[in-house]
């Protein structure tokens, strides 16, 4: 008993300083008994279909962040009075993986998903994690199921990690315990028959985001209180999306959940692409949004600027004939056209000519990048920086089992180096 007491308080100290951090060589696998179908590419639908395996790795104030685990997808478990069902203390990113053409598959810039988690984990008051590690897991999970990855040329993977503070006490504190996991899921394009242009509700009584708040973070809190305006949009207006405005001068904003870019002809007579500037904290620093801005600075064929447009500025811009396109860029869509904006009983007409189009030649770059049509850095192959990783195996000796604050520590006869928890 005195030995298992002295063994014990090892690894209660071990387990403290080797799980502060999330590490990708704690890794465990389990993989699935019972594989799902693979749905048909023919008739993906976005968010429909989940992948066989889940990442999921939880933290807690007292030991820091425990064992990543891969196993087969399952409800969560967690207390009724958990932070996230509460106060919101919830966070997302959306990414996507691709099966390119030279048959590897690689994410679309996962890098920059990774630092805007980070950053919006932060103003949740939710703990650090180590990016690189926790997108070594990421690769590791795509790997497990890269048959779920389409073999269409169209379709992806589409990417989930989510991150809830999940300590079981009511009351507005930062949470003292919380949970990363992540889903994938085939996903079909957004528009299966080509790009289409959509219709737009801009209503000024509706503000997405403001100064100081919380728009520039990918909370789920923020997607939540657009959802009755965007049926009202549908249903009352018939326009497929929102822009939201901002301010007594209007500023435009977002799209719907995309960033909103203008082509127009400038009053100086300038060929300019704007899009709204990241620094108001009005908009989510979208990695499409700024890789556009990044091929457009690259082509150096027209202006391209991020300052605040509004309605006024637009309406002035349209009513001259100098607005060229207007569109919204995201994960889920690249690019969307935007042919008619509905505001204070005005009916906004834009003309589109999605064939020839700055729209179109950024959905066509930006797609050939993602096949690997086009070889670029921004694709990051999954087994990339992933060493192989064995499945979980089993001590054939003594195994001791020690409970410590939620905590499950096993402790092999290899001594208190193996720990599991």
């Amino acid at each position: 008993m005195a030995l298992l007491q002295q063994l014990t308080r090892q690894v209660h100290f071990k387990c403290i300083r080797s799980l502060s951090s999330l590490r990708y060589e704690d890794l465990q696998i389990t993989l699935t008994s019972s594989p799902s179908s693979k749905p048909d590419d023919s008739k993906l639908k976005f968010g429909a279909h989940t992948a066989d395996h889940m990442l999921e790795v939880d933290w807690s104030a007292q030991y820091g962040w425990g064992v990543p685990q891969i196993k087969p997808v399952a409800p969560l478990q967690i207390h009724p009075a958990a932070k996230v069902l509460h106060y919101a203390a919830e966070l997302f990113e959306g990414m996507k993986a691709y099966r390119c053409v030279d048959g590897k598959i690689r994410m679309f810039r996962p890098t920059e998903n990774m630092k805007r988690m980070g950053k919006t984990a932060q103003r949740s008051a939710l703990p650090d994690f180590d990016q690189a590690e926790f997108l070594k897991c990421i690769k590791k999970l795509i790997s497990i199921d890269h048959e779920w990855v389409p073999q269409s040329k169209n379709c992806s993977l589409y990417v989930r990690p989510t991150f809830i503070g999940t300590e079981p006490a009511l009351g507005v504190t930062a949470s003292n315990m919380a949970k990363l996991f992540v889903i994938t899921g085939p996903v079909g394009p957004y528009f299966p028959t080509g790009l289409k242009p959509v219709s737009l509700l801009a209503d000024p009584k509706y503000v997405r985001a403001w100064p100081g708040g919380c728009g520039g973070y990918k909370m789920g809190s923020n997607y939540a209180p657009t959802v009755a305006i965007q049926s009202q949009a549908v249903n009352k207006y018939g326009c497929q999306q929102v822009l939201w405005l901002y301010g007594e001068d209007h500023q435009m904003t977002e799209v719907g959940t995309m960033n909103l870019f203008v082509y127009w002809v400038n009053e100086q007579g300038e060929e300019e692409l704007i899009t709204p500037p990241l620094e108001t904290g009005l908009i989510l620093p979208g990695v499409t949004r700024k890789s556009l801005l990044e091929l457009s600075r690259e082509w150096n064929e027209f202006k391209v600027s991020e300052q605040t447009m509004t309605m006024k500025s637009f309406i002035k811009a349209l009513n001259e004939g100098r607005v060229k396109e207007v569109f919204g860029a995201g994960t889920a869509c690249v690019v969307c056209p935007v042919s008619k904006i509905l505001y204070l009983d005005q009916e906004l007409l834009i003309k589109t000519d999605t064939e020839n189009s700055l729209t179109q030649r950024f959905f066509s770059e930006i797609t050939d990048i993602h096949y690997y049509r086009k070889p670029h850095p921004w694709m990051e192959a999954i087994d990339e920086d992933v060493e192989e990783t064995n499945l979980m195996t089993e001590c054939h000796s003594v195994s001791i089992f020690v409970y410590l604050d939620n905590f499950f520590l096993n402790i092999c006869d290899d001594g208190p180096e193996t720990v599991c928890c």
